[in-house]
């Protein structure tokens, strides 16, 4: 019968070994125990970062509170992009899904609507959203916040495969151009955005057929400011079109992208096929097998860097926290020096945060310390922030310290300086000496690009 003939001329698998040499898949080499590192990060994150974080409310200015949960996560690969484009047969090729009974669905029209997230377990299963989010040993607690709508748009899948163990891998919806977000039924950017703040690699895929950039699309490159050095752009189904075609597609994307991503280095982008099959006749085969390769070591980096980035990222966290307690600090000094008998108390704070520049807050907390002007939070958020916490809600920083567990800020600004620092070291002590250097790992007030090769 015809459909035999059909199966017969199925495309040819290529060959995986690849994969499993530059992941690493087939070392038995025990993984590098940390736990001893994450115990102490999370002991410093406690006595050090937290105790400042809810005493000022940090968490309801960025809404970004640290679960314990979060410390000891593994990394987080997420794949963002158009509908349709192989960001799951991407997923499936790297882990072996293909033709078992776990592939993600791939198709034609959009049909991933769901967040997924794939991670390791003992054995394949599905897990809930509302499940996910209810265990709070996992990091997607937080998650609860957006709602039931959401929820039922989260899923996961656990998959007992090596590469997993070291790594999490997250899945998006594709973005539908001229579809408004309420057609969603959750808040979708604001979801994408906590799993930006979160990710450890960011892949935008794009397909050589669609690469019109509509408003999600920009939508999505305003919410990865900021994070530029995790960002990979890659141009999938590269052996679709002949030589001279590619090229003009990889000037168009480039054409289309510029506007949205300003940094003086453009991002790194890869062009190749990321699924199973054999390349197409007559293209740039080893180029494709190149750039693959390339990507693998990129995500390698990532795996072997997670510590540092975790460490890297709990300093940032606690220089945001110490900024906001000083600003806070500073609007409350200068309410009580404003304050006289008979003055209305909201009236002269209404003055203060409608004018901050006036008093000098933000002035002084850079002259103060060594605070980057870059890291200063927006004035208006601070608006908002006193909207909900009246002023004479907090206490004073010089009133923050007890004779026993001494004083909140000298603690965090003991941890970012000295603290988190060594921990760093002490990772690198058996790694190559060269790991070490701020260069790598951003110790500085400014975080390097920790993913450039150096």
């Amino acid at each position: 019968p015809p459909e035999e003939v059909e199966d017969a001329s199925e495309p040819t698998k290529r060959d995986r070994s690849h994969l499993e040499n530059t992941l690493k898949l087939n070392e038995d080499k025990p993984a590098d125990d940390f736990s001893g590192v994450l115990q102490r990060l999370r002991k410093i994150y406690h006595s050090s970062i937290k105790p400042l974080e809810q005493s000022y409310r940090y968490n309801e200015l960025r809404q970004h509170e640290i679960t314990d949960g979060e410390i000891t996560s593994k990394p987080m690969v997420l794949f963002l992009g158009p509908w349709s484009v192989g960001k799951s047969s991407m997923i499936n090729y790297l882990l072996g899904l293909d033709d078992t009974p776990y592939q993600l669905y791939t198709g034609a029209e959009p049909t991933t609507s769901e967040f997924t997230v794939i991670m390791h377990g003992p054995k394949l299963k599905t897990i809930e959203g509302i499940v996910m989010a209810a265990d709070s040993a996992r990091s997607f607690s937080p998650l609860e916040k957006f709602g039931q709508n959401f929820l039922e748009k989260l899923i996961g899948i656990e998959v007992p495969h090596k590469l997993l163990e070291r790594v999490t891998f997250v899945d998006t919806p594709g973005i539908i151009e001229n579809r408004k977000q309420q057609e969603r039924g959750y808040p979708f950017n604001d979801v994408c955005q906590w799993f930006i703040d979160r990710a450890d690699l960011i892949f935008v895929v794009f397909d050589p057929t669609k690469l019109d950039v509509g408003l999600e699309l920009e939508m999505l490159f305003r919410q990865l400011k900021g994070r530029e050095s995790q960002i990979r752009i890659i141009l999938n189904k590269a052996d679709s079109l002949a030589t001279q075609e590619l090229m003009r597609v990889y000037g168009a994307l480039f054409w289309s992208l510029a506007p949205l991503i300003n940094v003086t280095e453009p991002p790194r982008v890869y062009v190749s096929s990321f699924w199973p099959h054999e390349y197409h006749p007559d293209t740039h085969r080893d180029l494709f097998l190149k750039e693959e390769i390339s990507l693998l070591e990129d995500l390698n980096q990532v795996i072997e860097n997670r510590m540092e980035n975790k460490i890297a990222f709990i300093r940032q966290h606690a220089i945001r926290v110490r900024i906001h307690a000083l600003l806070v600090d500073r609007y409350l000094q200068t309410y009580k020096d404003k304050m006289t008998f008979f003055s209305d108390g909201e009236l002269v704070f209404r003055d203060i945060v409608e004018d901050p520049d006036k008093f000098f807050i933000f002035k002084s907390i850079l002259a103060k310390t060594n605070v980057s002007k870059f890291d200063l939070p927006n004035r208006e958020a601070y608006k908002d922030f006193f909207g909900i916490n009246p002023i004479t809600s907090f206490k004073l920083l010089s009133q923050q310290c007890s004779y026993m567990g001494g004083c909140f800020l000298e603690k965090i600004e003991k941890a970012i300086t000295r603290e988190l620092p060594d921990l760093l070291g002490s990772i690198g002590l058996g790694k190559k000496p060269n790991v070490l250097s701020c260069d790598i790992t951003g110790c500085g007030e400014t975080p390097k690009n920790r993913y450039k090769k150096p």
